[in-house]
């Protein structure tokens, strides 16, 4: 299979089950930004700071790849299949969250993202997630998204802020506090 079709060289994409659409739509833009963010937790996976958070990171991956899914999802057409992320999805990521939070101390004051290029790359992929997560609420003001696909992405930005203070900490980072 070839991977250039020439369908979309008119300016449109093909929704799950090929209804054509244009790639501006709401719904590509939604679904664009859950495959940026796709490809930033890669680049977090990869980085040997993360080795014991290898299995989560692949596991987001794969729910954020559901995201993707169930908003390319066309309703009207029987052969869309929909997919959507795992229901334990949410529980696993706050899980996570809570057991990270247990290990560094209460703020009090905003932090100002860097020290190390993988706290700011976990930073980065806070703002795609947060992206996303408005590109899908847009969506939402004309065609209806999953509320998973939401609850996941707004817990997922979460996990992405938690996640840099730990590799922070572990790093021995000092994180910059914002003072007004």
């Amino acid at each position: 299979m070839k991977i250039y079709t020439l369908t979309g060289d008119d300016g449109t994409t093909s929704l799950s089950g090929g209804k054509r659409v244009p790639k501006y739509s709401a719904r590509v833009e939604a679904y664009g930004s859950v495959d940026e963010l796709i490809a930033w937790i890669g680049l977090l996976r990869d980085h040997k700071e993360n080795l014991n958070h290898k299995e989560l990171l692949i596991y987001i991956q794969d729910q954020l790849m559901r995201c993707a899914a169930a908003l390319a999802h066309d309703d009207k057409n029987p052969l869309s299949k929909e997919i959507l992320p795992e229901p334990e999805c949410l529980p696993i990521i706050e899980k996570e969250i809570d057991n990270m939070e247990a290990t560094l101390s209460p703020l009090k004051n905003f932090i100002l993202p860097g020290g190390n290029i993988l706290v700011s790359y976990c930073h980065i992929a806070r703002c795609v997630c947060r992206r996303a997560e408005r590109a899908i609420s847009r969506l939402n003001q004309t065609e209806e998204s999953p509320e998973i696909v939401n609850k996941f992405i707004n817990r997922l930005s979460d996990f992405l802020f938690v996640l840099s203070r730990k590799i922070a900490l572990s790093l021995d980072i000092e994180e910059i506090k914002w003072h007004v």
